[in-house]
């Protein structure tokens, strides 16, 4: 087959493969995201209290993940770049995570908290700089439509599997082992099947010949960057208090028993996991802005519309609807950035992504829940999730870089 048709051909195998890593992360956040308040809950009443240590794992993701990610961008070794940082920092994190529910006091823990975040610091970045690393531009939108299917899959195991397990044991310490176990098992997969390129690409010879480690290139790509990063920034807040305090809203104002408030939360993480690779290849066809801005516009329809809802059955619906726009604006907004950064600064631009949506995760917890200690209530979260959406969109529509090149880049 001529190159140039197998550069615009996704490997579907290899993307998957690598996949795994971010099926990992979400596997482990959609569990710890769900249950880690409730267990706070039992030693603290405070939402702001609660809302300020589960910002912990994200003010070390914002310090250590842009430097890990411009690191690995530097490092040769006979595995590659990013490999190093993955197979070591993975079955760290996950056999801290298994002592999370083991905590018997605050101290520790937030202690095992702490250690836990710092391990998956060290391998976040990379994990997911794997991916452009390997793809051609014209099929990155694509590709992370397969990435994201995968960390849809981890946070339907986490929510919906966790969920039952919750239920049948009346605990969280099975679930959180299971995930551990499978987490191992993603990582033996990675070690013995995922291969790095042993050398370096003609496209980042190109790329690092040029010198263009410093900035992007224009002053029309700087400004699209810092409009685009701070969309990010937005639109993650209102996600993030969701993530963050769902369960605690079906928990006290639905009066639901915290299995069925992970299962009513998985919902959603079905329904992106489904949309993950349509909405990629939309990217591709239509664009990846247009498709984000749909995306936010139908979000902040829905959300609005969930602050008026106190049906279980409706809210569940909705959240499937949000679930579907949410993998268009997730799915098509990585590519975006690091197609601004080029090849030779993909580990950086993956490091900027996540300090902006990290430290979104850092805010959205400690800002909401000082809303909730206002009005006294956790319906207010749709409200405030809907009006991070707008105020994403308003910086989303002024982006003017970020496309698929046009020609599709060497391998």
């Amino acid at each position: 087959m001529p190159e140039t048709a197998l550069r615009n051909r996704l490997d579907y195998k290899k993307t998957a493969l690598i996949g795994l890593g971010f099926m990992a992360v979400s596997l482990a956040w959609a569990m710890y995201s769900a249950n880690v308040p409730i267990l706070l809950e039992h030693h603290i009443k405070n939402s702001v209290l609660i809302g300020l240590i589960m910002s912990i794992d994200n003010i070390l993701a914002v310090i250590l993940q842009p430097l890990i990610g411009s690191l690995s961008d530097k490092t040769r070794t006979r595995c590659g770049r990013r490999l190093p940082y993955i197979l070591i920092g993975m079955p760290v994190s996950a056999i801290l995570f298994a002592f999370i529910p083991f905590g018997s006091s605050l101290t520790v823990l937030i202690g095992i908290i702490i250690l836990y975040n710092l391990s998956m610091s060290a391998w976040r970045s990379p994990v997911v700089a794997l991916m452009p690393d390997v793809t051609p531009s014209n099929l990155r939108s694509q590709a992370n439509g397969v990435i994201n299917l995968m960390g849809g899959i981890g946070t339907i195991i986490a929510l919906l599997g966790g969920g039952l397990l919750i239920k049948l044991t009346d605990g969280v310490k099975l679930p959180f082992s299971l995930v551990t176990l499978l987490t191992l098992a993603a990582w033996a997969m990675i070690f013995f099947f995922v291969r790095e390129p042993a050398r370096l690409s003609h496209e980042e010879q190109t790329a690092q010949a040029a010198s263009q480690e410093a900035a992007p290139e224009t002053k029309g790509e700087r400004k699209s960057l810092m409009l685009l990063l701070f969309a990010i920034f937005f639109w993650f807040l209102g996600f993030n208090a969701i993530e963050t305090f769902f369960t605690l809203y079906a928990t006290n104002s639905l009066k639901l028993e915290q299995g069925d408030a992970s299962i009513s939360l998985a919902f959603f993480a079905v329904a992106f996991g489904i949309a993950a690779v349509p909405a990629g290849y939309l990217g591709a066809r239509f664009g990846r802005k247009r498709c984000i801005a749909i995306g936010l516009i139908m979000c902040i329809t829905l959300f609005t519309a969930m602050f008026f809802i106190t049906n279980i059955i409706a809210i569940r619906v909705l959240m499937v609807a949000g679930g579907f726009f949410w993998a268009c604006i997730n799915t098509n907004s990585l590519p975006m950035v690091v197609e601004i950064g080029h090849t030779s600064r993909i580990g950086r631009y993956t490091g900027y992504y996540y300090f902006f949506s990290q430290a979104a995760s850092i805010a959205a917890p400690s800002l909401f829940g000082a809303i909730r200690e206002l009005t006294g209530s956790y319906g207010t979260l749709f409200l405030f999730a809907g009006v991070s959406c707008l105020l994403a969109l308003l910086c989303a529509i002024f982006v003017k870089h970020g496309e698929a090149a046009k020609q599709p880049a060497i391998v």
